[in-house]
């Protein structure tokens, strides 16, 4: 009866997250209706958690604590991308969609997958709306800007901002540069090969419209924009072991989500200022985070418990990377990373990366790269879908995408895999 209060409530709210949208998608569309769901699987849990005594008092509060600092620190991105609008039209070729992509691959790692792909989505689809055969082009930005680009920064994707709140350095994933290159390299190759193709079928089946732009890009709101993004990253490197100890000053944790509400207030403010053109900004993706990483946090934490009074499991970095990612696809990789790394280590992500960092390494890449494979192994994929469907694109089905997803990706994994983690 203990493991089941311990495992089940966790379990059931990754099924739900991963199977409810399948079995029961007109009920789960309502944000209400994943609440109440989410109430039911996590008060046990809770409960759990309250009559172990003081262990299980102080897990649950540093649970609510980290969840507080996740939630505010996705919340500023997700704030602060909406100051940015990007109005005119993107000229239209093989060579401008790839670096269009190349573009968002940078940026994942500054405003977040979910920043990135706000930002980005519908000015490369506004440009590809036109042709025949476009289906491709959202499902390669759900590759690339929603999951792969975001591997060199806590704000990047959501399991290296677990492993950041968890005591990993905010500059340890930069050493994962040569596998952030090489797999977004791969992937834009083919994207490019395969958005070639699909222009020549576009040629042949007709006269296709002009593809250049009729109005100029432009940029409205940049400088501010970088601005708070400044802010938010001096916000976190002041938490960093490193540059605390440079500087001699270590914000503690209650400053830092005092600054980050305040950043988020502020950049509120800034989106809906008067005078502003645009208002991009769509709120139900950000509270269906709020609602379910409510649930992922209390109900994961029984887990963690039991699990880290587990003896340490034996992995190789294939072995990590290919379970943990493969588990990432179709369930949410944050809470997926966060398991593996505490199945790899007792200590969690900070002692994996001290002791054997190879490991970090590929559990990092894993729960990154392999959020790509479904829709619902990352918050930005269901986003994108939506954004290309209101646009009138031709989105495939859960395993319609599942197809494409697995024709492209795991071929380019394993070659990651023969490179880094032999």
């Amino acid at each position: 009866m203990n493991l089941l209060f311990q495992l089940g409530p966790f379990v059931l709210l990754l099924l739900a997250i991963a199977l409810m949208p399948l079995v029961h998608g007109h009920f789960w569309e309502r944000n209400w209706n994943k609440a109440l769901v989410t109430l039911l699987l996590t008060t046990p849990a809770a409960v759990w958690l309250l009559v172990q005594g003081r262990p299980g008092w102080h897990a649950f509060l540093h649970a609510l604590h980290e969840y507080v600092q996740f939630i505010l620190l996705l919340g500023t991105l997700y704030l602060v991308s909406g100051i940015v609008v990007i109005h005119g039209d993107l000229a239209s070729s093989p060579l401008g969609n790839t670096l269009w992509l190349a573009l968002g691959a940078v940026l994942a790692n500054v405003i977040g997958t979910t920043g990135a792909s706000m930002l980005l989505i519908r000015p490369l689809l506004r440009a590809n709306h036109h042709r025949k055969h476009n289906r491709h082009v959202p499902l390669f930005f759900i590759f690339v800007v929603a999951n792969c680009g975001g591997l060199l920064s806590p704000v990047g994707d959501p399991p290296l901002l677990l492993g950041f709140l968890n005591g990993v350095d905010f500059f340890w994933t930069l050493r994962l540069w040569p596998h952030w290159l090489a797999v977004n390299g791969l992937v834009l190759l083919v994207f490019f090969l395969w958005d070639v193709q699909a222009r020549r079928l576009d040629v042949r089946q007709g006269p296709i419209l002009a593809i250049r732009a009729r109005h100029p890009l432009r940029v409205e709101g940049l400088a501010l924009g970088m601005l708070f993004v400044a802010a938010v990253t001096a916000t976190l490197l002041l938490q960093a072991p490193a540059v605390a100890q440079r500087l001699g000053i270590k914000l503690p944790a209650w400053g830092s989500m005092g600054i980050l509400a305040l950043l988020a207030v502020l950049a509120l403010w800034a989106v809906h200022r008067p005078g502003r053109q645009a208002r991009v900004l769509v709120w139900e993706p950000m509270v269906e985070v709020v609602i379910l990483f409510a649930g992922i946090f209390v109900t994961m934490t029984p887990a963690l418990m039991l699990l880290a009074a587990l003896p340490p499991a034996t992995w190789t970095p294939a072995q990590l990377l290919w379970t943990a990612g493969g588990l990432s696809g179709v369930l949410d990789n944050a809470p997926t990373y966060l398991t593996f790394a505490t199945l790899a280590d007792p200590g969690g992500p900070a002692a994996l990366a001290a002791a054997q960092p190879k490991l970090l390494e590929a559990l990092s890449c894993g729960a990154v790269w392999m959020g790509a494979l479904t829709y619902i192994g990352n918050g930005p994929n269901f986003l994108i879908r939506g954004i290309a469907e209101h646009m009138g694109y031709p989105m495939p089905s859960f395993f319609g995408y599942l197809v494409y997803s697995l024709a492209v990706l795991p071929p380019i994994f394993a070659v990651a895999t023969w490179l880094f983690f032999r």
